[in-house]
């Protein structure tokens, strides 16, 4: 039996979470739960349900509660938050010696050094699909076999179009996802290929390996989840349906399998599947994150910030789609680096707060200019 704590219960990742634990009660048990409060209705009902199972379970709403319940006595903290608000609670899982079984990519991505020099060695898995896929993978090899990582994604609902075709599309197109059913940053993010540009980064951090050995290609269907080509020629893959429960069941059952956590690809029914590379034109954004990647430091915490920003603005009818990276790209180029000092905390929440003011003035900026 382990004992679980789920961050982020009512989002994609942790009402997936609460049901594979609800089909396998024998092995898990939920010790806590918490939420942003956006949806206080289901987090009340899950509160219930988790209560009646284990009537000392912890709950709580906003992100230090989320923090508190990262360092509850337990077997795994699975962190289901979505966004920078996610790293402390990361960091307070990690000091506390609990298995992190990570969804929440921003934390790893804008922490970088801070949260790896926390983590000890396996303490952290991967529960992205592409992270989790590469995870089972490098089980075909030893380190040293890796020649390079190759993520796969699905090129959103806007695949094959040119950058000029993007200008007029609209939130509800943005959100129309072809294969995932996720929130609304993760399903914007991944129409603008910035969720792939941060798996991009995710994938250095987790695996250690150098950017010029990672590969994004284009696999409309996603039922090749990534890859993993070794120095011989063989390339290892994880395939399933496009969801998410085989990398939470995985999450929170490392390094043992959950049986019956998905159903298999059904290989008796013919299936066509294509492979495109990811046009850079298009969709820069994992150009720039490797740019930020390389940069290190603050800069992946100023990428994601930005982006964020970017997001809501978009949603808010404030900026064009394209408008997205072009900003996230403005606000990179704009900021500088600090020298070789180790990485704090402070440095990333001031960098954060940094990027988060200066996306806010220059999609103002742009809507005056426009407006002229």
């Amino acid at each position: 039996m382990r004992d679980v704590v789920i961050l982020g219960s009512t989002g994609s990742i942790g009402t997936q979470a609460l049901e594979i634990v609800r089909a396998n009660r024998d092995r898990f048990r939920v010790v806590g739960i918490t939420a942003g409060g956006g949806n206080r209705e289901l987090f009340d009902r899950q509160v219930e349900e988790v209560t009646a199972h284990h009537p000392g379970a912890f709950s709580g709403l906003g992100a230090e509660a989320s923090v508190e319940a990262a360092q509850l006595t337990c077997d795994v903290v699975l962190n289901g938050i979505t966004g920078a608000v996610g790293l402390r609670p990361t960091l307070a899982a990690l000091d506390a010696g609990r298995t992190l079984a990570l969804a929440n990519k921003e934390s790893l991505i804008i922490g970088g050094p801070l949260v790896k020099q926390r983590a000890q060695p396996g303490q952290i898995v991967p529960v992205d699909s592409e992270h989790s896929a590469i995870a089972q993978s490098l089980r075909g090899g030893r380190s040293e076999e890796v020649r390079r990582l190759v993520l796969t994604a699905s090129g959103g609902p806007f695949r094959g179009r040119s950058l000029a075709e993007l200008a007029d599309v609209t939130p509800e197109q943005a959100l129309a996802h072809p294969n995932f059913a996720m929130g609304r940053v993760i399903t914007t993010n991944s129409a603008t290929l910035v969720n792939k540009g941060l798996e991009v980064i995710e994938a250095h951090l987790l695996f250690d390996v150098p950017f010029d050995r990672i590969d994004v290609v284009v696999h409309p269907q996603q039922l090749i989840h990534s890859m993993v080509e070794f120095v011989d020629g063989a390339v290892v893959a994880q395939i399933g349906l496009p969801t998410m429960l085989v990398p939470i069941a995985l999450g929170l059952a490392w390094p043992d399998r959950v049986p019956d956590a998905e159903t298999p690809v059904d290989w008796t029914k013919t299936a066509d599947w294509r492979f495109e590379p990811l046009d850079d034109v298009a969709f820069p954004a994992v150009v720039l994150a490797r740019e930020a990647g390389r940069r290190g430091s603050t800069a992946p915490a100023v990428y994601n910030a930005a982006n964020e920003v970017c997001v809501d603005a978009f949603h808010d009818g404030r900026l064009l789609f394209p408008g997205i990276v072009d900003v996230i790209g403005s606000v990179l180029a704009d900021h500088d680096v600090p020298s070789d000092q180790q990485l704090t905390l402070d440095d990333v929440l001031a960098a954060d707060a940094w990027a988060r003011e200066a996306a806010t003035r220059t999609i103002g900026s742009m809507r005056t200019s426009t407006q002229r």
